[in-house]
């Protein structure tokens, strides 16, 4: 039997670059989709998009809305890992994440990758 590919994205806009941070998940969708185990590492401002209601009315101009982007992910077995020292950062606990989401550091991503997971950027 074959192993499953694994891939990470690190994600690391938010609405201030509401694009860039779209195309995360348009790829992390892709991956999940394709039965490919897939994490997103949320990094910087991508920490506010892992709060309930963080993408909320995100959408960037001809993309499909963000939110539509991390539930299907999420759906399709796909996991976000929130950077715990980012998370501090901007005072976002344990309480305020949305579904699906967990914090997750530097150790657990760099476990990952080296299990075989594969960078898209």
């Amino acid at each position: 039997m074959l192993n499953r590919q694994k891939f990470l994205i690190n994600c690391t806009n938010g609405k201030e670059d509401l694009e860039r941070a779209t195309v995360s998940f348009v790829m992390a969708l892709s991956a999940a989709t394709n039965n490919a185990e897939t994490a997103v590492f949320a990094t910087s401002d991508a920490a506010n998009l892992c709060v309930r209601g963080g993408t909320d009315d995100l959408v960037a101009p001809g993309y499909e809305p963000l939110g539509v982007l991390v539930e299907e992910f999420i759906d399709n077995g796909g996991m976000i890992w929130l950077c715990p020292v980012c998370a501090k950062a901007k005072g976002i606990t344990q309480d305020d994440l949305r579904p699906g989401v967990e914090l997750a550091g530097v150790p657990r991503t760099m476990e990952y990758m080296e299990s075989g997971a594969q960078l898209l950027a």
